[in-house]
């Protein structure tokens, strides 16, 4: 039988951590924590439950995923990633048997994530059927190095499962909000980054490794379409989209409550910060890296905070 080790990042988890634990405990072999600073009762938890706690500062979230592997890296098996408000929904056979019986040239195998917001299921507007690539033969995946919208990536095929991960977020909705307006600043550093030819990031795992189909489906529409339309118009674009044409109005109350924050107005701010960004450039004759700095607090060159910018936009909210 495969020996399946779990990966869950924390920072202030304790609503979600046992909730989290318990999904998967009886499918893993190990549960690894890594905690970058946790000042409840995450650790206390998750030690209580039998997981094993390492501590790692900050810098990204590929870079704690990585640092997870690279500390798992002499352990046989696979490597499971799940967020700590995420919960592994019951799947039609243990995930040690679903790994026994790939081929044995498959490294990677992808899971279903479901999306639940102030309490329902968002299963419109694009939203599902969402794969992503969470259990991978040890050894053969990393997370490759970027700002926002990070994989792991592996050297060999893909298979898809009948496994699903709910993420069920507890917190509330000012949480979101302030989780979002730090995404943005990382996802505006990300647009920057590309426009302006700098980068901090190490991408070569992106460049020689496979990333799943619908992941770099996806990021080629976003790249390809979407940024090369009109800021001001692409968010408003982007939202009817999915709310009419993919009829996320059928996702009822909380739907629209999700379609409208996330479709349009999360990428809206996004594309609001390029602005100020490139605006403080201009205006005071500084380079995109150094304005980044002011209005963001973040160093893109390192992913350090640096004093400036708004409270809590250097540490990625979501665990």
């Amino acid at each position: 039988m495969q020996e399946i080790h779990a990966i869950i990042l924390t920072y202030n988890e304790e609503k979600h951590i046992e909730r989290c634990i318990r999904s998967i405990d009886s499918h893993c072999t190990s549960i690894t924590v890594v905690d970058c600073g946790s000042t409840d009762r995450t650790v206390d938890i998750a030690r209580r439950l039998g997981a094993s706690v390492i501590g790692n500062d900050w810098v990204n979230h590929a870079t704690q995923v990585n640092f997870a592997i690279d500390h798992l890296s002499n352990l046989p098996g696979w490597l499971l990633r799940i967020d700590a408000d995420e919960v592994l929904e019951t799947p039609p056979e243990p995930l040690a048997v679903l790994a026994e019986r790939v081929a044995s040239d498959v490294d990677g195998i992808l899971i279903r994530r479901r999306i639940y917001f102030l309490g329902s299921a968002i299963k419109r507007g694009g939203i599902e059927p969402s794969w992503q690539l969470r259990l991978w033969r040890n050894g053969r995946g990393r997370c490759e190095q970027r700002w926002m919208d990070e994989h792991i990536v592996v050297e060999g095929l893909t298979q898809k499962s009948d496994v699903v991960i709910s993420d069920i977020n507890l917190n509330s909705l000012t949480w979101w909000t302030e989780k979002h307006n730090a995404y943005a600043s990382r996802e505006a550093i990300d647009i920057l980054a590309r426009s302006h030819g700098f980068s901090g990031m190490d991408n070569r795992q992106e460049r020689g490794g496979r990333l799943a189909l619908q992941a770099r489906a996806k990021r080629f529409i976003k790249n390809s379409v979407y940024l090369r339309m009109p800021t001001g118009l692409r968010s408003a674009l982007y939202f009817l989209y999915r709310y009419i044409v993919r009829l996320g109005f059928l996702d009822g109350r909380a739907g629209f409550y999700f379609h409208v924050l996330q479709g349009f107005w999360y990428r809206t701010l996004v594309d609001a910060k390029v602005s100020e960004i490139i605006s403080e450039s201009a205006t005071e004759g500084v380079s995109i890296v150094e304005a980044i700095k002011r209005k963001t607090g973040i160093d893109p060159l390192s992913g350090q905070r640096t004093g400036g910018g708004q409270a809590g936009e250097g540490r990625r909210l979501k665990s």
